[in-house]
């Protein structure tokens, strides 16, 4: 980052929840950079407060995206928060697993790093088609400013944060930093750390840029480059994409 690059990401402080921030400021590779105040990510809002409203509030947001499976919502739905609510609900796909190694006390830190990776390669590919849909919310200029979220922030919506910034045309190292700002921002809950064996714990709660790679690797597997995925899957041709950065870019 250079010397003109504001602190990033900007993170929004909450009483109810973590990993909140503005996807603004990031530089792109033709020296424009991404609006603040326009679109941010977060884990979910199951328990912010009625100061954590105010301040998403004065955000001026107009719609909240929430990626969470059914179950998920219906375990622990978002407090009332007043916004424009869309479900594009993204069945987590680690679940049955991860729940037998919750019940037994076993796995590996490389079997869950497996399975992560998995995971996003399917974000990219079988679910392609939430993605296409929030995509098509940015576009509108009645949805933003908006915020997405998933349970942590940080898969679901770490890719989702990530596929925004590269369609938009952010550097990789951009990107990355951004992704990985999770580790550092996002506070884990604790019903299911301590049931599972330390390290893989740490894999579970954490972030990592392989996780990242192995969800562009499977674009660049069944499209062959990120343009062609865009295009392709989430319907963004060369208008549609100038449309998105016009107003998403300064």
């Amino acid at each position: 980052m250079d010397d003109e690059t504001p602190r990033l990401p900007r993170v929004i402080p909450l009483e109810g929840t973590t990993n909140v921030r503005d996807l603004g400021g990031w530089p792109t590779r033709d020296a424009r950079r991404v609006r603040f105040g326009r679109v941010f990510r977060a884990a979910r809002l199951a328990r912010i407060t009625e100061a954590d409203t105010r301040a998403l509030q004065q955000l001026g947001l107009r719609t909240v995206v929430d990626l969470r499976g059914v179950d998920e919502r219906a375990k622990v739905p978002n407090v009332e928060h007043g916004f424009n609510e869309v479900t594009l609900a993204i069945e987590p796909s680690i679940g049955p697993r991860l729940r037998e190694m919750v019940e037994k006390g076993e796995g590996t830190a490389e079997e869950m790093r497996a399975m992560m990776a998995r995971a996003y390669a399917t974000y990219a590919i079988d679910w392609a088609a939430q993605y296409r849909a929030l995509f098509a919310l940015l576009l509108s200029e009645q949805r933003v400013p908006l915020l997405f979220h998933c349970t942590a922030g940080k898969d679901r919506t770490g890719f989702g944060a990530a596929l925004i910034l590269a369609s938009l045309g952010v550097r990789e190292e951009a990107i990355r930093e951004d992704y990985l700002a999770t580790t550092r921002l996002w506070v884990p809950d604790e019903e299911i750390a301590p049931t599972l064996p330390q390290d893989v714990a740490r894999v579970l709660q954490s972030v990592h840029s392989s996780l990242l790679g192995a969800a562009f690797d499977a674009i660049h597997q069944w499209h062959g480059t990120l343009e062609a995925y865009l295009r392709e899957r989430l319907g963004l041709d060369a208008g549609r994409l100038e449309t998105l950065r016009s107003r998403l870019l300064e």
